[in-house]
């Protein structure tokens, strides 16, 4: 498998669930409001024998000439997105789901990013998120997924063509789920925001923004020792210094 980091850069957000850009070295995390978090942002693509994955789609931010940031990163790596095949979804948060769908500013109508690819996103996640709109939501950027036919609503834990197991956890938000792809002899786990820094694997930490601190940590702990037991290669959404660790 080839994986492909597609860093979005470092952000910072505050209790409004706000993402303001932020430039490492530059910029100074003091003069931004009071409690703000640096958060980086980092969506994957996977070249594996039967797909071109994309887990997770970022903040759906575009570039100066009107491009989405995870279509340029796609670019930038020799991958259109129309070529993308699957789109796994761990969550809907606005930092995951952003890019799930664009809007065409001349049609005024919204589009999926990747047209030729299914996305599967867990069925009680969409309708919580759809219920309980709150400003870690921005539903206008995935209401689509409900009514779409290339979407595919999971539930509960499941396989995906034999070879992408997916599992909920609910512990970060309700419903939220991980992904194990096995190809090749290799074993790759996205951790989604239950797993999302390398550094939170190495320590006992209990996060007050996670619906379930607590799981979190145990999943945490649980997932470090069997992937290191089992060779497993580990994706970091929120870790751009780190976004793949192989023991």
């Amino acid at each position: 498998m080839k994986i492909i980091p597609l860093g979005e850069g470092a952000f910072t957000v505050d209790k409004t669930k706000q993402f303001v850009p932020f430039k490492v070295g530059q910029d100074d995390l003091q003069q931004r409001p009071v409690g703000s978090l640096l958060v980086e942002i980092q969506p994957f693509a996977i070249i594996t024998s039967k797909d071109i994955l994309v887990i997770d789609t970022g903040l759906g931010f575009t570039n100066e000439d009107g491009v989405l940031q995870i279509h340029q990163n796609l670019l930038n790596n020799g991958i259109s997105p129309l070529d993308v095949t699957k789109v796994l979804m761990s969550h809907l948060h606005k930092d995951h789901s952003g890019g799930i769908t664009k809007k065409d500013t001349v049609l005024q109508q919204r589009f999926f990013s990747f047209p030729n690819a299914t996305y599967y996103v867990n069925k009680d996640e969409l309708a919580f998120a759809l219920d309980k709109a709150n400003t870690s939501y921005k539903t206008e950027d995935f209401e689509m997924l409900r009514n779409a036919e290339q979407v595919v609503l999971t539930e509960g834990d499941g396989m995906i063509d034999d070879y992408i197991r997916y599992e909920v956890t609910g512990a970060h938000s309700p419903f939220h789920q991980v992904f194990w792809i096995k190809d090749e002899g290799e074993t790759v786990f996205f951790g989604g925001d239950v797993a999302p820094q390398l550094q939170q694997m190495k320590s006992r930490f209990i996060a007050k923004y996670d619906f379930d601190g607590k799981k979190c940590m145990e999943l945490r702990q649980q997932w470090w020792e069997q992937g290191q037991k089992e060779n497993w290669i580990f994706l970091f959404y929120h870790d751009i210094k780190t976004p793949v660790f192989h023991f």
